[in-house]
């Protein structure tokens, strides 16, 4: 059977990798893209079956640049539907070049990471390494691959063991995160018109670390609903938010962007949570039949299930 094909945000060996070996197994082919777009241009045009994205972190909250592409306020991406997720318990080390004449921290004179790990690692880097210049990269990995191809001997990188391993750099300190809990979600995205993922859907082609355990009670779904409402109209948006608690459903989070067509309008994110019947199977369709009443645009981005309500069991 020829490999499921998964992209993520490149280079190889990003956080955005190593969830995916994580979710998918080394048997999947798995491609790195230069942009977030790409990925989500790749599942839309079939070059890929799976796309996994990062959503939002513990530490630092939402990853703006894919809730924008979830807006899709172009028409860009009308079949990418999101089918799964997975949480990546982010570590973050303080890497170097292997055989420095000084490997300490007192070596390190230049920084590398991403702009989400300096707000992930405020601790360490105000008690060890203040004042150290920093340079912010496209992504941890690039980080430490940027080291490990430098002549210099006093760079350092932020990025993961997963990332020193793939670039064959020295670990100087290990968990330098702020928070031992420190974890990134990833979204699936898969495209809603693929006979491939239908044939082989998420759940069935996830590794077995991440596949659901056997529970005597439904597991709950999540669902993500996005819409646009009246800026001008009282009340629209406590409207729009009734309807969730009419069909039973918990609302997780609630997030906003620019909508762009309008100034000061916004597009709104709603995720919501619920355990699935018999009497409310039709409870996604219901919904989104009464907000068409009361909002603009409003989408169905996807339902699974929720990866948290099973860790426990």
């Amino acid at each position: 059977m020829e490999p499921i094909r998964v992209t993520f945000l490149g280079p190889a060996a990003s956080f955005s990798h190593q969830a995916a070996v994580e979710c998918f197994g080394s048997s999947a082919e798995l491609s790195p893209r230069l942009s977030f777009a790409d990925a989500f241009a790749a599942v839309q045009q079939g070059e890929a079956d799976y796309a996994i994205i990062p959503v939002e972190n513990s530490t630092n909250g939402s990853v703006v640049q894919n809730l924008d592409l979830l807006a899709d306020r172009y028409g860009l991406y009308e079949d990418v539907n999101v089918c799964g997720e997975h949480y990546l318990t982010v570590h973050h080390c303080l890497l170097a070049r292997k055989g420095l004449s000084q490997p300490d921290i007192r070596s390190i004179t230049k920084l590398y990471t991403h702009p989400q790990a300096w707000g992930q690692c405020e601790n360490f880097l105000a008690k060890f390494l203040k004042g150290i210049e920093r340079q912010d990269v496209s992504s941890t990995s690039k980080a430490a691959e940027m080291v490990s191809l430098e002549t210099q001997e006093h760079s350092g990188a932020i990025a993961s063991r997963f990332a020193a391993d793939y670039h064959g750099l020295d670990v100087l300190s290990e968990n330098i995160e702020d928070k031992a809990d420190n974890t990134t979600r990833f979204l699936v995205l898969r495209n809603t018109k693929s006979e491939r993922t239908a044939r082989l859907p998420f759940d069935a082609v996830k590794t077995p670390s991440v596949a659901l355990k056997p529970r005597l009670t439904p597991s709950a779904e999540k669902t993500l609903i996005s819409f646009r409402i009246r800026q001008d109209f009282p009340g629209a948006l406590a409207d729009a938010l009734l309807i969730f608690k009419e069909f039973g459903m918990n609302l997780t989070s609630i997030n906003t962007r620019p909508s762009q067509r309008r100034a000061w309008q916004y597009v709104f994110f709603v995720e919501c949570q619920q355990f699935p019947t018999d009497q409310n199977s039709h409870g996604v369709t219901k919904i989104l039949d009464k907000m068409q009443q009361v909002t603009e645009g409003c989408r169905h981005l996807g339902t699974w299930k929720d990866q948290l309500s099973t860790s426990s069991v």
